[in-house]
């Protein structure tokens, strides 16, 4: 019975050996992506042991809930019903046994599961407690509901004492929001004299940066859920108000049809699944509507649809609010929240980031695990194609830029291989391109986060700094648009940025200034290695700045006001 019971185990263990060097790659890269620490490891939730799984004492039960909302849930989901990743419920994990399981999670499998324990990540004892773990029932965390919001809403200046004109000096639309991941703020930068305006307390690990339609606010979102909203027109632009809208999450924006603008706001949480309606200027919670429901494809019941990326409509007062796991995207009519009117567009699963068009009409949104792009119309509201694209496409909200041949198109790149996907969008001038994949360009590697260009220039960037090459997560390619066929140019970011210590430097984001004639690069390293700015010419792909303040710890992501505000990437 023992040698039955061990044969499968062995097979897979040879199996998982076999594959790991090849696995590698993308096994860094989904650590990476998807491992970034939950907010949730340290939330009390309810906790049910299953009699039937193996034991464990209360202090291996804790430790390993904290590796897994660390590690694990990104991928598996909270309840471990399955999202990116496989599902990890009792009813799989016991059949298969802790032998199995700790096989599994220790050497990882093809499918793209990483090797946790060869790969140094987790101790053998991490392993042996965690193949246990995933065999008792997972634990709930608890719901937010608008009682835990309003507790946590405070407006700090009230509309009515905000300032009635801007009174500082700045070049407002070209103020860049840098994210500064683990101090849990954003650094306000003046795009013109490269100096650092303010550093703003926010949530932990700001996800994104938004602007108000007037382009006069700010929001950022952090992975807690907790919003901050920053008046731009203060002597010292900073926080007004503030609120959080669950547990963890991910987006936040606000309302841009006209008539509407700076009314409403609107965020998306990962846990609880939901997306929330605020008041534009104040961001009082006014309405919380779940996304718990069946997916897209089988029509099965999911009780954890994240939602992740948010944009607002230019065509109507609708936000477009995309679920991840069930694989919807709702145009959300804002115009009467008491009334709300949804429209369900069931495009593909695993919605993840996406952007507009060059015209504003049709947005673009990635189903990375699906290896899809989806594409909408937000003028008719209707689904207009979904597009095969390379592995694990992540554009970040896109590039759009006029091709020589096929006229627009947008494009993003990839985590899991080194190409670019370009899309055509232009049904009227360029219909036999409409919503094809038109064109693919090689580009440095995998782990490519963000793509950009801009409307005044001609060229076209691609980050990787998820690659396990140094050499590639520390550069950036680009591309002249109208020589595409000649591929790329290296640009050495971090080689410019001359940091002295022996940090990541994994270079992220390139943002292109209001004029467009600059792109603003993160040189990113651990929170105690330097990290800076760079600022590269446009024209000439030179270096024009390197910033450096011992105040940016982490930058990631950063956003120029007048071209977030303006939806131009």
């Amino acid at each position: 019975m023992k040698l039955f019971k061990v044969a499968p185990v062995l097979t897979l263990m040879a199996a998982a050996l076999c594959v790991q060097a090849q696995n590698k790659e993308h096994s860094d890269t989904q650590i990476k992506y998807h491992a970034g620490p939950s907010p949730l490891a340290d939330v009390p939730m309810y906790q049910a042991t299953n009699p039937k799984a193996p034991p464990m004492t209360q202090a291996e039960f804790d430790k390993a809930r904290q590796i897994y909302f660390e590690r694990c849930a990104g991928c598996h989901g909270v309840l471990r019903k399955g999202a990116t990743g496989k599902p990890l419920t009792p009813d799989i994990t016991l059949a298969k046994g802790t032998d199995y399981l700790k096989v599994f999670i220790a050497y990882g499998s093809p499918a793209g599961m990483p090797n946790w324990q060869t790969s140094g990540e987790m101790s053998e004892q991490d392993v042996d407690i965690m193949a246990r773990y995933v065999q008792h029932d997972p634990p709930t965390p608890p719901e937010f509901g608008m009682a835990d919001m309003k507790a946590t809403w405070k407006v700090i200046v009230p509309p009515e004492k905000r300032p009635t004109k801007k009174l500082n000096n700045y070049n407002i639309t070209n103020i860049f929001s840098t994210t500064l991941r683990d101090t849990g703020e954003v650094a306000l930068i003046d795009g013109d004299t490269k100096q650092i305006i303010n550093i703003v307390k926010t949530g932990y690990a700001v996800h994104i940066s938004r602007l108000s339609a007037s382009g006069r606010y700010l929001f950022v979102i952090g992975r807690d859920a907790k919003i901050n909203m920053i008046d731009l027109w203060m002597e010292k632009p900073d926080n007004v108000a503030e609120v959080r809208v669950g547990l963890e999450a991910r987006s936040v924006d606000t309302s841009k049809f006209k008539g509407f603008e700076d009314k409403v706001a609107i965020a998306g949480s990962y846990w609880p699944p939901q997306y929330t309606l605020m008041k534009g200027d104040t961001l009082e919670p006014l309405k919380i509507v779940s996304t718990r429901g069946n997916t897209v494809d089988k029509q099965e019941y999911h009780p954890e649809p994240r939602v992740a990326s948010i944009v607002a409509s230019h065509f109507k007062p609708e936000f477009v609010v995309n679920v991840k796991e069930t694989g919807k995207t709702l145009l959300v009519d804002y115009s009467n929240v008491d009334a709300l009117k949804i429209t369900e567009i069931g495009t593909a699963r695993f919605l993840h980031d996406g952007g507009l068009d060059s015209t504003h009409r049709y947005f673009l949104v990635a189903a990375n695990q699906s290896n899809k792009i989806a594409a909408v119309d937000l003028k008719e509201g209707k689904l207009v194609k979904l597009i095969d694209v390379g592995k694990i496409p992540h554009p970040g909200r896109g590039a759009n830029f006029i091709h020589p041949t096929y006229g627009p198109v947008w494009s993003t790149g990839h985590l899991g291989d080194e190409s670019i996907s370009l899309i055509g969008t232009d049904p009227v001038k360029h219909p036999q391109y409409a919503f094809k994949k038109v064109a693919e360009l090689k580009g440095q590697g995998g782990g490519a986060l963000f793509i950009k260009s801009h409307p005044k220039s001609n060229h076209l960037y691609s980050d990787t700094p998820l690659n396990p090459d140094s050499a590639i997560s520390q550069s950036v390619a680009v591309y002249d648009i109208n020589h595409l066929d000649k591929g790329f140019t290296v640009l050495p970011i971090a080689q410019w940025a001359d940091l002295k210590d022996d940090g990541a430097k994994r270079v992220v984001q390139p943002e292109y200034n209001k004029a467009g004639d600059e792109v603003w690069f993160s040189v990113w390293s651990a929170k105690n290695k330097q990290s800076a700015l760079v600022v590269v010419d446009d024209k000439t792909l030179k270096l024009k700045a390197v910033i450096k303040d011992p105040r940016l710890i982490t930058p990631t992501g950063h956003f120029n006001v007048h071209n977030t505000q303006h939806d131009i990437y």
